[in-house]
């Protein structure tokens, strides 16, 4: 988004946009990168609809949309050859927006709820098999020349496949959570709270790190840290991540997220139950964690077989 954007819409739609935002944050949860999302796609929407008018964009301005005045901003992103799952994401940001805003302002939001969502391929999870999983964490600490950091890695790898976790959720551990217990409190998404058992191969892992780490914590400090002591970022082990792929001839879709992936489709291989995956990964979801597992036809088959009641 360009400062310009900002500058043509007026004070009373940005301050209204703020507080929809501090209004998504409090309801949802949602990151910071994901607001940022919001907040560019929402003013991205605005200063068009600016432009397109050739008025300043105001309250008064944005009850007036039209159908045509919609087909006219979608045309603009196609005319940007922005793919359509980015379309989708910004329309659906807009249409939230507007939605709140109409019921705040009492206007027909009808307009902006008609224009329907591209259609996209959705990309389906891609999880590494369960020897190139025990490889990567066999790996990645080869791609330090630090001993303590490739430790970390080890840590922090061990983490998300043998817990499931999120990046986000093993990089927001404290100090305080070490050592790991056998099982530990996760808040995640929306600030949702679920178990996770902790692996003894992954609280080994951890306690191995913090024996070699040279920074002193207090128990409020991140668990895992960068080489000058701070927050560990969460690009780092994305590009040790890379490095162990392609050191082991892996695909680009092995990255730190294809860990959980695998975590819950390793699980549903072995004759884990799907619903119990699914708290372990903390989806509100069913069909979020159908998605996120890959057995094929055989192995489903077969425990169809095994536990259906014969005739």
């Amino acid at each position: 988004m360009s400062a310009h954007s900002d500058t043509l819409i007026s004070s009373a739609l940005r301050a209204a946009l703020q507080s929809w935002l501090e209004a998504q944050s409090a309801l949802k949860g949602l990151s910071d990168n994901t607001l940022s999302a919001y907040h560019t796609d929402v003013v991205g929407f605005m200063a068009f609809m600016t432009l397109h008018s050739g008025a300043r964009s105001g309250l008064a301005a944005l009850a007036r949309i039209s159908v045509s005045d919609m087909r006219a901003w979608m045309a603009s992103q196609r005319a940007q050859q922005i793919a359509p799952r980015s379309l989708a994401r910004k329309l659906s940001a807009v249409k939230n927006f507007y939605v709140w805003l109409a019921a705040r302002e009492g206007f027909e939001p009808t307009a902006v709820l008609s224009l329907q969502t591209p259609k996209f391929q959705a990309k389906l999870p891609r999880p590494l098999s369960e020897e190139a999983a025990r490889a990567v964490v066999d790996t990645v600490e080869m791609q330090s020349l630090e001993s303590w950091v490739g430790a970390r890695d080890v840590a922090v790898v061990t983490l998300l496949y043998g817990a499931g976790l999120r990046i986000s959720e093993a990089l927001g551990l404290r100090r305080s959570d070490a050592p790991l217990p056998d099982v530990l409190k996760i808040v995640g998404k929306g600030g949702k709270e679920r178990l996770v058992p902790i692996l003894e191969a992954a609280r080994t892992a951890v306690d191995i790190y913090l024996r070699l780490c040279p920074h002193p914590a207090t128990d409020a400090a991140p668990l895992f840290l960068g080489v000058r002591g701070g927050a560990l970022s969460p690009r780092l082990i994305q590009k040790a991540m890379q490095q162990t792929r392609h050191q082991l001839g892996l695909p680009s879709t092995a990255t730190p997220h294809a860990l959980r992936h695998s975590f819950a489709t390793h699980l549903l291989s072995a004759g884990g139950d799907l619903r119990a995956i699914q708290e372990l990964l903390g989806h509100s979801s069913l069909s979020t964690t159908q998605n996120y597992t890959a057995v094929d036809t055989d192995r489903l088959l077969e425990v169809y077989k095994n536990a259906h009641p014969k005739f």
